[in-house]
């Protein structure tokens, strides 16, 4: 296994390098403002990765506060005003389990109004559950509460507003964070379900000011790139020692291409869905609200780094650069590496032979200049009903991006099989909730609406396309 030979210099030396590289950017060729390189933070040496707070369910039951509320809290070695849930620009990880019930209390003391979405989770998208159309306005406090099905997959799925026009701005502001369903470990080997977990949570902010910039919001200007919420922060690996990394796009508007050099992941559940047989990978491309958790082995004693690789979105998007994201340390006594699955894995849902009930087409467009985006030629109405489907049958989307840039398809409460890319037939391992669109490509999915009714949507993830109208609502009958 190979492993760079520049991470053997001097620690303060090398983190000026990754913070060199996190500055470097492309500002958007849609965009005539110019953006200036940010300041690095004053750090001497990187710090140990942190995990997030965690709020556990006990009993069945989860109780949750969220305060909303703009604070001068530290981001990255920096103390910046950011827009935060419970007074943290990382905030808890939600631990919960299939069947569970979830009461979360949010109380807004922002000057503008707000809501919840719990991203990719299998919930009643009405009432007091995720139900994305409730606006939280400034000073009051809403009562979510949630009733999980016993068939929740188990997985790495996270929580963000979803206040339209604004998801971009508070998402980049800070208000986003993790949440675990319990449950994916029995599927490993005895001997590794006990291994040392990580939240590998990929925020990114940019600066405006003393702030964390939430306006003007151009996804192609110099960004900073976290794991929660630290820059270039060391995670510990013994020599052989397996983990299990939970790796989670829980940014705005940017895409992530995450490596290890000298390393391969394992995938073991991709967007919260275990897969039905492992596989591997150099590289995994982590598109906007997208999760994978992997196992990672620890490599000879040495340092080597979590980087995210130079990607472009296309001709109309963004180049996004290389960057430093975090550094792994292995150090210690060895262990034997563990032998890790590599045939089937979980149990999964297979509809390429379901009966279909319908068949839609999705197009995703824009305008010429970037600044307006549309499905199906419209723009977001919340008022209007654009697809509705049955429950309890199978449908077939044809997804179309007659545009010059990808974008990251993503639909509510129910998880989909991706079909084919561009003809092509593609084998995910399991189901997903969000999937890239190439530019002037297309994909097919198929989709089994189970257990629930009401109003939702389907949007790209990108939200500086979804709040400029790049979302349709999905209605779900009886």
């Amino acid at each position: 296994m190979m492993w760079s030979r520049c991470t053997q210099l001097c620690l303060a030396t090398g983190l000026i390098v990754a913070i060199a590289a996190l500055m470097s950017g492309c500002t958007s060729g849609r965009s005539s403002q110019s953006f200036s390189p940010l300041r690095a933070p004053s750090v001497a040496k990187s710090s140990l990765l942190r995990e997030p707070a965690q709020i556990v369910s006990h009993s069945g039951v989860l109780h949750v506060d969220l305060l909303v509320e703009r604070r001068r809290v530290e981001v990255g070695g920096r103390k910046l005003w950011a827009l935060t849930y419970n007074g943290s620009y990382m905030p808890p990880t939600l631990r919960i389990r299939p069947g569970d019930k979830l009461h979360l209390t949010m109380k807004n003391t922002l000057d503008e109004g707000t809501n919840l979405h719990l991203h990719g989770l299998h919930v009643s998208p009405r009432g007091h559950s995720d139900n994305i159309f409730i606006h939280i306005h400034p000073g009051r406090t809403w009562h979510y509460s949630y009733r999980f099905p016993n068939t929740l997959r188990p997985g790495t799925y996270w929580y963000h507003s979803h206040a339209h026009p604004m998801s971009a701005p508070q998402v980049a502001g800070g208000m986003s964070g993790v949440l675990i369903v319990e449950g994916l470990r029995q599927y490993l080997p005895a001997n590794l379900r006990h291994i040392t977990e990580h939240v590998i949570a990929l925020k990114d902010f940019q600066v405006q000011g003393d702030s964390v910039r939430t306006q003007h919001l151009h996804i192609g200007a110099p960004t900073n790139r976290t794991v929660n919420g630290q820059l270039n922060p060391n995670i510990r690996i013994r020599p052989g020692e397996t983990q299990l990394w939970r790796l989670a796009n829980i940014s705005a508007n940017i895409y992530y291409n995450v490596h290890l050099q000298g390393q391969r992941f394992h995938v073991i559940a991709h967007d919260g869905t275990p897969v039905d047989q492992v596989w591997t990978a150099d590289s995994l491309l982590l598109a906007a609200g997208s999760r994978f958790d992997v196992l990672v082995q620890g490599g000879p004693a040495g340092r080597t780094q979590l980087q995210t690789l130079a990607y472009n979105t296309g001709p109309g998007g963004n180049k996004f650069p290389k960057a430093t994201l975090a550094t792994l340390v292995s150090e210690g006594p060895p262990e034997h590496p563990a032998p890790l699955p590599t045939s089937s894995f979980a149990p999964t849902t297979d509809l390429s032979h379901a009966k279909i009930a319908a068949r839609h087409t999705i197009v995703f467009s824009e305008n010429k200049d970037g600044s307006q985006f549309y499905i199906n030629g419209k723009q977001f109405d919340e008022n209007r009903v654009d697809i509705r489907s049955k429950l309890n049958t199978v449908e077939e989307w044809t997804v179309r991006n007659v545009s010059d840039e990808e974008h990251s398809f993503h639909v509510h409460v129910n998880k989909f099989q991706l079909m084919s890319i561009n003809g092509r037939p593609h084998n995910g391992h399991g189901l997903q909730d969000t999937a890239s669109i190439p530019a002037h490509g297309r994909f097919v999915i198929r989709m089994r609406f189970s257990n629930y009714t009401g109003k939702t949507v389907l949007h790209c993830h990108i939200l500086n396309h979804e709040d400029d109208g790049m979302m349709a609502v999905l209605e779900i009958v009886k």
